[in-house]
């Protein structure tokens, strides 16, 4: 089987709003707009999978809780930490807590987007059983 993950789903209860955080924050590329309203979007984030943000029909206060069961955070790989982290504060992020180790080598930073949804930065180690990305 040849398998790749094509894109994570994003419920929304602003989508218009949070594709525009993305386009603003993360340099996001509207890959698809589907024109409808409530609207629905393919976003492209670097070169990873495709995030689709949608309308939600429900939100939960624990979204944003780590280790709340299902999916629980996008993780944006970047080649430097510190670079990334002030760009992003630049634009208005605001971080949880310190840059801290990250689990299989490296280091990680947490934020919320508008919605509460858990983001993080992950930078990896030359000693990471991941692949480090060369700085740019």
């Amino acid at each position: 089987m040849d398998l790749t993950i094509e894109h994570v789903g994003l419920a929304s209860a602003n989508p218009e709003g949070l594709r525009e955080w993305f386009c603003r924050v993360l340099e996001a590329k509207v890959v698809f707009a589907d024109g409808k309203t409530p609207p629905a979007f393919l976003m492209q984030v670097g070169p990873g999978p495709l995030v689709e943000i949608y309308a939600s029909d429900l939100r939960l206060e624990q979204t944003g809780h780590n280790r709340l069961a299902g999916w629980r955070h996008l993780a944006l790989r970047v080649p430097q930490i510190e670079a990334a982290r002030d760009l992003l504060l630049q634009r208005g992020v605001q971080f949880e807590g310190e840059i801290k180790p990250a689990g299989g080598g490296g280091r990680v930073l947490f934020f919320k987007d508008p919605e509460g949804n858990l983001w993080h930065l992950v930078e990896r180690s030359s000693d990471s059983v991941v692949t480090p990305l060369k700085p740019t």
